[in-house]
């Protein structure tokens, strides 16, 4: 995914904006990308009408011949995880973090599944709106990631303190005041972000020193307004190709805001797709 977003930087991913095609009732979402030095293209689709099973399709442009389909809903959100794992890993503070998770749902697991690849986790907190599904989100993290993870009553206990913060939800009115974020932290946002639906406050921009974003173009696309200032945003790829300045200090404040970057499906579906040593796909590619 660094690679991914890297080459999208220097042009050498081609990933336009998400294209909407009305179906009335909702729409069919498709994102694409060229992936030139590999000589792939393909595109990721799903649906805004029932929450219909996704797909994503890659192909060689060299011959025309269809390279790998992977079906199902997994590969989307393991995509965010990767991209939000390197959006911290280049703009946190350097060493061991302190997490705090506002959602347990499949973007925040997914988060943590990442982060904890690139970062040692030496405390996690996570906070949801049903306390059944974070007490059940820190068994799971102890289970399958080996991370400590404790649920908490209130957002403000997963926010104060902490190294990062990861806010994944769905809501549309801000679930923290931006006075809770501690000089230093990174913030990551996954939910909505416009004017009118967003899950952090506006004011988060005023505090932060450094707004980044996997896809500038995605960002100005929005059918509305992005909540915080276009022309503050700074893309994740300059900041890894050393094109443009990340943070600078270990009191600012930086914050991500992901908005999935076109293209970094078929980058993943074409890794996945790869052969190994023994010349067979790597395990979970069909």
């Amino acid at each position: 995914m660094r690679d991914a977003l890297v080459a999208a930087h220097h042009g050498t991913l081609q990933a336009p904006p998400r294209v909407h095609a009305d179906l009335g009732d909702g729409h069919l979402v498709f994102t694409a990308g060229h992936l030139r030095a590999q000589g792939l293209f393909g595109f990721r689709a799903y649906d805004t009408l029932v929450g219909a099973e996704q797909l994503v399709a890659v192909w060689g442009s060299d011959d025309g011949r269809l390279r790998a389909l992977v079906h199902g809903d997994e590969l989307g959100p393991r995509r965010t995880g990767a991209i939000g794992a390197v959006a911290v890993d280049a703009a946190a503070n350097p060493g061991p973090i302190r997490l705090g998770l506002v959602g347990a749902g499949t973007q925040a697991w997914t988060q943590l599944w990442a982060i904890s690849a690139v970062r040692q986790v030496r405390e996690a907190t996570v906070v949801a709106r049903r306390p059944e599904r974070s007490a059940a989100f820190a068994r799971r993290a102890a289970e399958e990631l080996g991370v400590g993870v404790r649920a908490v009553p209130v957002v403000e206990d997963a926010v104060r303190d902490h190294d990062v913060v990861v806010v994944a939800t769905s809501s549309t009115e801000p679930v923290l005041d931006a006075d809770w974020i501690a000089p230093g932290t990174h913030v990551t946002t996954l939910g909505p972000k416009t004017v009118s639906r967003h899950e952090v406050p506006a004011d988060l921009a005023d505090r932060a020193d450094v707004l980044l974003t996997d896809s500038l173009a995605q960002a100005a696309g929005y059918g509305e307004p992005h909540l915080f200032p276009v022309d503050r945003l700074t893309g994740l790829g300059a900041v890894l190709a050393g094109a443009a300045a990340g943070r600078t200090g270990p009191d600012q404040i930086t914050v991500f805001c992901s908005v999935g970057l076109a293209g970094t499906e078929v980058a993943v579906a074409a890794a996945l797709c790869e052969p190994t040593p023994r010349g067979r796909p790597r395990h979970g590619a069909s």
